[in-house]
């Protein structure tokens, strides 16, 4: 959708008219009320004052006339909106409501380019043939109860043998027990998710004895796993001191990890989260085109895999993923995804608009359609090979996939994790300190998040805005993914110790 962005970009340095049928215009700077904009051969003064990112109406717009954005849609006038006056969530509206008949939606031939100037990374092939970009050392709980003891662990453990800091880890949570249906069901997919991960060179399961989450009915979930790399300990039924049962589990499994070693594995092993949290205007302009520019090269020419979540905010620009769907079958698995989302919005009584957020609202995101039509950007032109479950795991289809899990950092980034992706890039426009429990790129969409806050951010997208082409950006990022996923470069939320997850929670706890 923003092909045309290079070229608009370098005729005009204040604001940027994203496609030639936009009734808006973005301001890449703060202007003020009195500016007058040339276009074509029209001049345009605005009425009001434009904050950075904010949008400002190109022509009259008339009281529910859409508003149209990267050539979309992105909601309707609430009043007559002049020519030059700004635009947001006081004088635009959602035009989403419930769950719509997909059955006009026709795909587009999907056409898969071959694999071409292929490209490696050093990772650790596990036994079963998994590719990990890490080899930690992870002591994960069945239930909440017994998180103190898992932190001890690790405490001690890296007291003992000071060179595992920061490569052994737990991973507190709240559930495990007093849970039903979903609920159980999901804490168990992702915590099974979690042990079968291949960036793990060692997992140290810590189970209680009393829980829901019985730890023997819990492994039946591995399947056949690897014995020597995961290791289960059940609390109740250790003698003594189970903390050091389980620092003498872990050094086994630390010393045993170092015995795996970094080798070249092509790109088509890679698997990556696509995430945006905290987004702002630019977020569709900058950061999430240059991620799209990447999936497309990894899926496209590499053979590698790429996962969408974030359903919520694919409300409003569903249909162009729909038509990018590879079957008739991948089609109905994606209509079904978006309106088994919204029921779930409806059965709680809130309305499936419900978005943006007030951070997005004060980056210059106005509606949904919006957020939705800068979100799905991340995921390119790639064609959508299939779709997945929450708490479902890849398999050995690679190409662009969607995956089900709201719109929340946390919850969103751990599902893609848990699917399988070894390294999750998340585009932001207002910033945010947190990782999940794989390696988590921040990518800024301005200059002045990357200035303010370098120890959140990993890499900037901002200077799209200023004198970098896609392509020369692109082949920096792709520099820096391999850098990372070769262990060579930590991620920022590395370096400080971030590394947490969440679990989905819908019903009862009890």
């Amino acid at each position: 959708m923003l092909s045309n962005v290079k070229n608009v970009i370098l005729i005009m340095k204040e604001f940027l008219q994203i496609n030639p049928a936009d009734t808006v215009a973005v301001a890449l700077q703060s202007l003020t009320a009195g500016f007058v904009a040339t276009i074509g051969e029209e001049t345009l003064t605005l009425r009001t004052d434009i904050p950075a990112g904010h949008k400002f109406a190109l022509r009259d717009i008339a009281e529910g006339d859409d508003v149209i954005k990267y050539g979309y849609p992105i909601g309707h006038a609430l009043c007559n909106i002049a020519k030059g006056e700004l635009v947001d969530h006081h004088n635009i509206k959602t035009n989403l409501s419930g769950t719509l008949d997909y059955s006009a939606v026709q795909r587009d031939r999907a056409e898969i380019a071959s694999a071409s100037s292929l490209r490696t990374f050093m990772g650790y092939v596990r036994p079963d043939g998994q590719v990990g970009i890490r080899n930690d050392i992870w002591v994960i709980p069945t239930v909440g109860c017994v998180n103190g003891i898992c932190r001890q662990i690790v405490e001690k453990m890296i007291a003992q043998c000071p060179q595992a800091a920061g490569t052994v880890k737990s991973f507190p949570h709240n559930y495990g027990c007093s849970q039903l249906g979903d609920d159980h069901e999901n804490t168990r997919k992702v915590l099974s998710d979690m042990v079968l991960h291949p960036n793990a060179g060692g997992i140290l399961v810590v189970g209680l004895g009393c829980e829901n989450n019985q730890p023997k009915e819990f492994e039946k979930m591995l399947g056949d796993y690897d014995r020597q790399r995961i290791r289960f300990m059940v609390s109740q039924e250790v003698e003594g001191d189970e903390v050091e049962a389980g620092v003498a589990i872990v050094k086994e499994l630390y010393e045993q990890a170092q015995g795996f070693e970094r080798v070249p594995v092509p790109m088509s092993k890679l698997r990556v989260g696509l995430k945006c949290g905290g987004s702002d205007g630019f977020s569709g302009i900058t950061a999430n085109p240059l991620l799209g520019a990447f999936t497309d090269w990894l899926c496209k020419e590499q053979g590698g895999t790429a996962i969408l979540t974030e359903v919520p905010e694919m409300f409003g620009a569903e249909t162009i993923l729909m038509r990018r769907t590879v079957s008739d079958e991948v089609l109905q698995q994606s209509i079904k995804l978006i309106n088994d989302f919204k029921d779930y919005f409806i059965s709680h009584g809130q309305p499936v608009g419900e978005n943006p957020s007030p951070g997005n609202k004060a980056g210059g995101i106005s509606t949904l359609e919006e957020k939705a039509l800068g979100c799905t950007q991340k995921a390119g032109s790639a064609p959508v090979v299939g779709v997945l479950a929450y708490g479902e795991r890849l398999d050995s289809r690679s190409g662009l996939h969607l995956l089900s899990a709201p719109g929340n950092d946390l919850v969103a980034s751990t599902a893609l994790a848990a699917s399988g992706c070894q390294l999750v890039l998340f585009t932001t426009g207002r910033g945010t300190p947190f990782s999940t429990f794989v390696p988590t790129m921040k990518v800024s969409t301005n200059s002045d998040l990357a200035r303010r806050k370098p120890q959140w951010i990993d890499f900037n997208a901002g200077v799209l805005l200023e004198d970098t082409s896609m392509d020369t950006l692109l082949q920096q990022f792709l520099a820096y993914i391999i850098d990372v996923a070769s262990g060579s470069t930590q991620t920022t939320a590395e370096i400080h110790g971030n590394a947490e997850f969440a679990i989905f929670k819908t019903g009862v706890t009890l």
